[in-house]
């Protein structure tokens, strides 16, 4: 995976779960979230078919947008969020 062009969006924050298991993936994705200011961007790092399908799934429905997600060959996924 390349790092993310000059006009890529910046994170507000970095949270990192990839050693973390369902449901503690969303648990930690919610609460950085609830820390960041609405608009804020949020880099989840994350491993894992479970983790990849209920992150975003479970941030979408409490209104925050999923602006990118990227798997690399190592098999983390870089998931950006951006607060409701």
């Amino acid at each position: 995976m390349s790092d993310p062009s000059p006009a890529a969006p910046q994170a507000a924050a970095i949270l990192d779960i990839t050693n973390a298991v369902c449901p503690m993936t969303f648990v930690r994705t919610r609460l950085a979230l609830d820390r960041l200011a609405p608009g804020s961007l949020l880099l989840v790092l994350l491993k894992g078919d479970e983790p990849r399908r209920n992150v975003p799934r479970s941030a979408a429905a409490l209104g925050h947008q999923v602006v990118s997600e990227e798997t690399d060959e190592t098999g983390v996924t870089r998931l950006l969020l951006r607060r409701a």
